[in-house]
């Protein structure tokens, strides 16, 4: 049997940072190549990295959100790329901008089926939303991590609101050790 933990995959990590000042977004959009910007439909500039792939949102605030990176390293990589064209712009941008991740999805495989029905009343209603006819998809808060697992009839789980890599590992050690001690995990 495959542990569940060695089956996790960062699928993206959302951060913020911001440069500290208001940008013309219309004149960066101008002199950024490859900048989307059309407030019409969304307020932001979105500037798309090829390596890492990620795209950053990037506000008249001057706050900046980094996502579609795949991993913690991908987000400060690509970030320093976003920081170093508008540094190109003479945009003022300090040497080490605080970057803070918001959240990391994961996805893993239990390996085995779950019958969801029987989770759902064993887990207690407390912590958890199930509604078959609305989403396929157990939802399970947890605290400790505070993070929220999505659990299917598949085995497979999508976990949400990590702050760090661990935090699904973390949720994967606990939920397999509550299905166990439910005997759901056969």
């Amino acid at each position: 049997m495959v542990d569940p933990k060695e089956t996790i995959n960062i699928e993206n990590v959302v951060a913020s940072t911001g440069i500290g000042q208001e940008l013309d977004l219309q004149s960066v959009a101008m002199d950024l190549e490859g900048a989307d910007y059309d407030p019409e439909q969304f307020p932001g500039l979105v500037y798309r990295t090829q390596e890492p792939k990620s795209a950053a949102l990037i506000f008249r605030s001057g706050k900046i959100v980094c996502t579609g990176a795949k991993s913690t390293d991908d987000v400060h990589e690509s970030l320093r790329i976003v920081f170093d064209k508008l540094r190109d712009l003479n945009i003022q941008v300090d040497d080490d901008p605080e970057i803070v991740v918001q959240n990391i999805v994961t996805s893993a495989d239990l390996g085995r089926n779950l019958n969801l029905n029987a989770i759902a009343i064993g887990l207690g209603l407390e912590n958890i939303e199930y509604e078959p006819e609305q989403f396929p998809g157990l939802v399970y808060r947890l605290d400790d991590p505070d993070v929220v697992a999505l659990l299917f009839g598949s085995g497979k789980l999508v976990i949400t609101g990590g702050k760090q890599p661990e935090d699904a590992e973390e949720a994967v050690d606990k939920i397999v050790s509550r299905l166990e001690d439910l005997g759901l995990l056969e």
